[in-house]
């Protein structure tokens, strides 16, 4: 848990995105934009079986940019339940960094978990990376969106 003044709290936060909080909370505002763009640097490509069939992956229409996401949950050959491993996967374009960076946040603070995990990351991740007054409300808003259909898919894969 981060401590000290207007400090976001991480400790109901999976380790991987925990950690990433954190990071965003200790830097100044400038140093936060860097991070940011770091993530955006950092965003996975999609292998060629999404690459190659963009009618697979859901746009994110809150996203001043046009982003993509779909998860894969479990194996794939049997149902998918709650601890089965979510996979992401997002497409982003390069000239938009903040978009990317957004995705590659939750690229990796989220992917690999087990879904009733990643279920539970609380919405306002987003406001807890202290990138309000760096970065407009509608693009915050885009990690949200992110962030909730993110999980609908992972609810719809996982019910049974």
């Amino acid at each position: 848990m981060t401590s000290g003044p207007g400090a976001a709290r991480t400790d109901d936060l999976p380790g991987a995105l925990a950690e990433i909080v954190a990071d965003f909370q200790e830097m100044g505002e400038n140093e936060r934009l860097q991070l940011l763009l770091e993530f955006s640097q950092e965003l996975p490509a999609l292998p060629a079986r999404l690459a190659d069939h963009p009618e697979l992956m859901e746009p994110v229409p809150e996203c001043q940019s046009p982003i993509f996401v779909t998860v894969e949950v479990g194996d794939g050959a049997a149902p998918a339940g709650p601890g089965d491993v979510v996979r992401l996967f997002f497409s982003a374009p390069a000239e938009a960094p903040t978009t990317r960076g957004f995705a590659g946040i939750l690229s990796q603070g989220l992917d690999g978990l087990p879904a009733d995990e990643l279920l539970a990351v609380p919405d306002d991740v987003p406001d807890r990376l202290g990138l309000t007054r760096a970065v407009s409300p509608l693009r915050l808003r885009g990690m949200t969106g992110m962030l909730m259909r993110i999980k609908r898919q992972v609810r719809e894969k996982t019910a049974s």
